[in-house]
């Protein structure tokens, strides 16, 4: 079967300097425009070459007629697909179900570094999907409602609840909204059973894992255990919720991400890139 066509973004560093190319991976219902508001421009301004691509049968990638097809292997070929054409110094950063496809990715291969943002516990997403159905019943349905471009009058205020903080700006909430986009049946499978692959291995890389501090769909308590089972540093952004790249904080995020020494051995995003 020849590869699909995968969409990327690719943002060039503002000047030339020795530091990693960067490759964004999207979560899900997203694809790689959710980087471009805000990360792209601001780490290839710092002198980063940035990427970031759409995963099949999102964005403007192929695949959308076979969307419900793809697992969270399928997605880590498309990963493997686009690194095909970069140069191997690269640092991975992924958001909530791309943190899963980077980890798939480094079950067979290694990274520079590795950056997990709001990701999929190690023991998959039953709880979560448990408790906010509980919380909120009606969350599902609006998605699929707001997929197909209806907006009711309680969506953006249940998009805040779960995965904005409480301060977010409704531009801001319908900003998110046109974003939204169906999701793989097959990948949301894989997220619930992520816990069955617990024994594969795994290289060992830096990993800086971010969460939100009001992350309703993985809370805190849970991001940690991504940070210890990857025996990286963690941390916490305050006022913030699931959606770091877009959240009114996201500068805080993208400041953490930058200012990361990488097990304090290699300086991978290093703070002289700020002397700007």
């Amino acid at each position: 079967m020849p590869p699909r066509k995968i969409h990327t973004l690719h943002r060039a560093a503002s000047k030339k300097m020795d530091v990693p190319e960067l490759v964004f991976v999207h979560g899900g219902h997203m694809d790689s425009r959710c980087w471009d508001i805000h990360f792209l421009p601001y780490f290839a301004a710092l002198g980063y070459n940035c990427h970031a691509f759409d995963l099949s049968g999102h964005g403007l990638s192929d695949g959308h007629d076979v969307l419900d097809d793809f697992g969270i292997d399928d997605f880590a070929a498309d990963l493997r697909q686009v690194l095909a054409g970069l140069p191997d110094n690269v640092v991975l950063i992924g958001h909530s179900m791309g943190c899963s496809v980077i980890e798939r990715h480094l079950e067979r291969a290694t990274a520079r570094a590795a950056i997990f943002m709001a990701p999929v516990p190690p023991t998959g997403t039953q709880g979560s999907v448990m408790r906010l159905a509980l919380k909120h019943p009606q969350l599902f349905g609006e998605i699929n409602a707001i997929c197909e471009g209806r907006i009711g009058p309680n969506s953006l205020e249940m998009l805040r609840d779960v995965y904005f903080s409480p301060a977010t700006e409704p531009a801001e909430l319908l900003e998110f909204a046109h974003l939204i986009q169906p999701e793989s049946e097959r990948a949301i499978s894989d997220m619930l059973m992520f816990g069955m692959r617990l024994h594969r291995s795994q290289s060992r890389l830096p990993v800086l894992v971010i969460g939100g501090q009001d992350d309703a769909v993985f809370p805190p308590s849970a991001i940690g255990y991504t940070a210890v089972r990857w025996h990286g540093r963690h941390k916490r952004i305050a006022h913030c919720g699931h959606m770091l790249m877009i959240e009114h904080q996201w500068r805080a995020v993208a400041e953490a991400l930058a200012h990361w020494d990488a097990s304090r051995v290699s300086v991978v995003l290093a703070l002289r890139t700020f002397a700007t």
